[in-house]
């Protein structure tokens, strides 16, 4: 929806307009339509605009009510924000415009902080209260949408992404080790607070940050998922028909939270063939609106999944639009995708999502995407996997999620950024944590909670966002991801994974589209380390650059360019892409370490 920033000093002076400016212009493209900024006293806020709803100047931001001494930057959606708005009313407060921002607003002034616990949607925000002097930042339960923040003993400053914060100047861009070590050990996931960087660190999701003028820093975590059976366990059937129900409210309102259209990401996999036979439901077909992307193909791989998009459109008759990629245009754009990275993101789809969302995004300004529901409903090979494996839960977890050991990661880095065993450490504390009753309990709320955020969840904002257009993901809607969390895993895992929505899509879907082998998004020409690919990876990693920043070892990297396809993660990822995105956005990003 939006690109927000903004500093609160403590050190007695006024933000400066000039650096709220110099982030406001890294944010410009997820705000094309119109900015604002703000100055009170120590506070400082700035804001790029993605008109979505209310499109009218009554919803600008900074958004100020005088009255009630309270200001605000927004982005994302409140998907129950009519229903908010009506409490609200109720309450005694008053309305000047009809979106969802001011409800947040209001919201607070009617609980809290406790208000974020009555928001339904994708939200970062930082709202000022000028008679407490306190800046307050939320992040939704998943972290679908991003914010990130710089404390220094002078100031606090705020941004949707990375790069803007990096636009403001004075950040420390000395590497963090733990997040390095994370990086390069759990498919380029970063857990929250850490960034790459020392100076930046990103809110948890489900948390909030209270800030004070006077550099006090308070944070409390508003939400936690349980993954544990309800005392009266309902029946298959009752599952199945709970799902069907919640998946159908939510599609619905993330159609309706918006006076603009909404269209459908649609890659022809069972999810987001299912959202789309479900808003079908309510939508005429003119009004249904899809989109697919295909590259060309490669002699081991089809470069599209077309055959089953166009199955499901024929279906519904949807207004579809493909979009073919040429492979040397891929090649040629990457520099723009790793540009428009928060944070680096080896995921080879990442490219996919950015060439897709600049087509769509001259057609809609929103959309729905399938992300989450692997995760949510348990549609990845490797969960019976480890279902089926002995051994600690670390030990059951590690062989499909790490893409080397400690041991590799000492090999790969210099040894200034040597060190424990940090990413084993991170996740046998978060597999431990209370209120998952099983193993597969345990990883799948890890795997929603917390890898997620830092991977496909924000695969899909950066490189949507890059172009002004805005991804809703309906399958981590909180709503249901609690209703999927206490389903015994038993049932998630039948039929190869996400029996739930394969019994729910039945009657809806081709069988063809539902009993598919898993697939992903295809790149071939950055599947397969070779030739121009492999080409833009050896330049990146012998560049000067790179042998000056002394980051790799370069025994390590000489290894894997001497036989590139032979060195692979444990899910076939390539090492040497890894190391090559990394080094390719620091540069691009002109970070100093």
């Amino acid at each position: 929806m939006c690109g927000i920033c903004g500093e609160l000093r403590g050190d007695g002076l006024s933000p400066d307009r000039q650096t709220l400016s110099k982030m406001m212009q890294v944010l410009t493209r997820r705000g094309p339509d119109e900015a604002g900024d703000y100055i009170q006293g120590p506070l400082g806020f700035g804001h790029r605009r993605l008109a979505v709803i209310d499109l009218s100047k009554r919803a600008h931001q900074p958004m100020l009510d005088e009255q009630l001494g309270l200001a605000i930057v927004f982005n994302g959606t409140i998907y129950n924000y009519r229903e908010l708005r009506q409490q609200l009313i109720h309450q005694g407060h008053q309305f000047v415009s009809a979106g969802d921002t001011e409800v947040i607003l209001k919201a607070y002034a009617q609980w809290g902080e406790d208000c974020v616990t009555h928001l339904h949607g994708m939200f970062a925000f930082a709202l000022w209260n000028q008679q407490r002097q306190q800046l307050f930042l939320a992040r939704d339960r998943f972290g679908i949408k991003p914010l990130y923040f710089q404390h220094t003993p002078q100031f606090i400053r705020f941004a949707s992404t990375l790069p803007a914060l990096l636009a403001a100047g004075g950040v420390d861009t000395r590497l963090d080790k733990v997040a390095l070590h994370h990086h390069l050990t759990l498919h380029a996931v970063v857990p929250a607070p850490h960034t790459l960087l020392q100076g930046i660190r990103k809110v948890v999701p489900g948390t909030t940050l209270t800030m004070t003028a006077q550099g006090q820093l308070t944070q409390r975590r508003y939400w936690q998922l349980s993954a544990k059976r309800p005392a009266q366990p309902p029946s298959e059937t009752e599952w199945l028909e709970a799902t069907r129900a919640k998946l159908e409210q939510v599609t619905e309102s993330h159609r309706l939270a918006a006076d603009v259209p909404v269209g459908v990401l649609l890659s022809g996999g069972l999810d987001s063939s299912l959202l789309v036979a479900l808003l079908a439901q309510h939508t005429p077909p003119e009004n249904l609106l899809t989109f697919s992307v295909g590259f060309e193909d490669a002699p081991e791989e089809r470069g599209s999944e077309f055959e089953y998009s166009d199955q499901v459109v024929a279906r519904y008759h949807t207004r579809h639009q493909r979009y073919v990629i040429p492979n040397a245009q891929v090649l040629t754009r990457l520099p723009e995708a790793i540009a428009a990275m928060s944070e680096p993101m080896v995921g080879q789809d990442a490219v996919a999502f950015y060439l897709l969302a600049e087509q769509v995004s001259q057609a809609v300004k929103v959309v729905q995407s399938g992300q989450g529901a692997d995760e949510v409903f348990a549609g990845y090979f490797w969960y019976p996997l480890m279902h089926a494996a002995t051994g600690s839960h670390l030990d059951r977890f590690r062989p499909y999620y790490f893409d080397r050991s400690h041991e590799e990661f000492l090999q790969t880095v210099h040894p200034d950024y040597h060190g424990e065993d940090y990413t084993s450490k991170r996740i046998e504390e978060l597999l431990a944590e209370e209120g998952a009753e099983t193993f597969l309990d345990r990883v799948l709320r890890l795997d929603v909670t917390t890898l997620i955020v830092d991977d496909p969840v924000k695969r899909v904002d950066n490189m949507t966002m890059a172009w002004g257009l805005e991804a809703r993901v309906p399958f981590l809607d909180h709503q249901l991801v609690e209703l999927a969390a206490t389903m015994p895993p038993a049932l998630k895992l039948r039929e190869h994974g996400k029996y739930p929505l394969k019994a729910i899509a039945r009657p809806l879907l081709p069988a063809a589209v539902i009993d598919r082998p898993k697939g992903y998004f295809p790149v071939p020409a950055l599947k397969y380390v070779r030739g121009p690919f492999l080409e833009f990876m050896r330049d990146v990693l012998t560049s000067t650059a790179c042998r000056q920043r002394q980051l790799f070892q370069r025994e390590y990297v000489d290894k894997l360019l001497a036989a590139p396809e032979q060195y692979l993660t444990p899910l076939q990822g390539s090492k040497l892409w890894h190391l090559a995105l990394l080094e390719s956005w620091l540069q691009i990003q002109t970070v100093k370490i």
